[in-house]
């Protein structure tokens, strides 16, 4: 009798934590943070720019922010899907935020996997201010912004690859 009582109680905990315990994919109306519009990522010329900047050369676009790290597998793994996504939508600009440890590593990344958009480094990685002050805690990690600068998708991972593709194809 308590196996069964434990179990039903096992089954409501991981029912509770599916249906309330997700974070929701899309969200429109969120925004960056005043962290994340004030810190600065590496660029591919070693010069330091501030993530606002970044965002205010993209306006009048519709983008795609791809958090990522040549040391990541599953980053690896969905480069075919991005480098179709690029193919199949050329106006679509496309923004590559690393992770990487090392500026070495990051730049042999870039080239190792041909990536094309623009470049750019996380001075703190994965655990650092940037990384926080927008809510990462998986990569690859997607941002979906609009051509007014209104993020479609705050959160999307690459088993979401699906909703990425639907949400880019509705962009004009």
């Amino acid at each position: 009798m308590k196996i069964i009582f434990l179990m039903k109680q096992i089954i409501v905990l991981l029912l509770f934590f599916v249906f309330f315990g997700c974070k929701k994919t899309t969200n429109t109306n969120r925004t960056f943070s005043t962290t994340a519009l004030s810190e600065t990522l590496l660029d591919t010329n070693g010069h330091q720019v501030l993530f606002s900047d970044i965002l205010e050369k993209q306006k009048g676009k519709n983008t795609v922010i791809e958090v990522w790290a040549s040391w990541c597998g599953d980053c690896i793994q969905a480069m075919p899907k991005i480098k179709a996504l690029q193919l199949a939508h050329p106006e679509i600009n496309f923004v590559f935020i690393s992770m990487d440890k090392s500026v070495e590593s990051w730049q042999n990344g870039i080239t190792k996997h041909e990536l094309k958009g623009s470049q750019f480094m996380a001075k703190d990685q994965m655990e650092g201010k940037f990384a926080k002050s927008i809510d990462l805690d998986w990569i690859p990690r997607y941002i979906i912004i609009d051509k007014t600068g209104k993020i479609i998708i705050y959160r999307a991972i690459e088993t979401e690859f699906d909703l990425i593709i639907k949400t880019i194809s509705k962009l004009k």
